[in-house]
């Protein structure tokens, strides 16, 4: 695991595109978090809430859903970096997201990420990250998505 890039101004940041940091430590996905999303979500599906009828299915086991997945990186960032120095950053959105594999439940997963672009917004930047969550031992990413940002001086 990497320690944080701490960034301590917008021209910092503009100078780090192209850069990778991580990976970050570890993340236990069990079925009390898949659960729990679910009843936030009001996504039922047995793939992802009943370990039962899972288990007889394509994966063997109960799988987190891909938007659970999706959900974690604002979490898994700030282990990989962070910019200081700003009134405020927002989500601005998400440019790409794909799921090339499953995360059965029991996974570890760790992310990386890559800053892509650094643009002039009023007042701000707009920072584009290409985020890559793997799973411990398996052989394909189990998210890949370009983040968006907005931080404001």
């Amino acid at each position: 695991m990497s320690q944080a890039r701490i960034f301590a101004s917008l021209d910092d940041l503009r100078a780090a595109v192209g850069e990778q940091f991580g990976p970050t430590g570890w993340l236990e996905i069990d079925q009390k978090r898949v659960d729990l999303f679910a009843e936030a979500t009001g996504d039922h599906q047995w793939i992802h809430v009943d370990p039962e009828k899972a288990a007889q299915g394509p994966f063997g086991t109960t799988i987190a859903h891909g938007y659970l997945t999706l959900s974690l990186i604002p979490s898994l960032t700030p282990d990989l970096f962070r910019v200081e120095g700003v009134k405020m950053g927002v989500n601005y959105g998400v440019n790409k997201v794909r799921f090339p594999a499953p995360v059965p439940v029991g996974s570890r997963l760790r992310a990386t990420a890559q800053i892509a672009e650094v643009t002039e917004v009023g007042g701000g930047v707009q920072l584009v990250t290409k985020v890559t969550i793997e799973r411990e031992g398996g052989d394909k990413p189990v998210c890949v998505a370009e983040t968006v940002a907005r931080f404001y001086l």
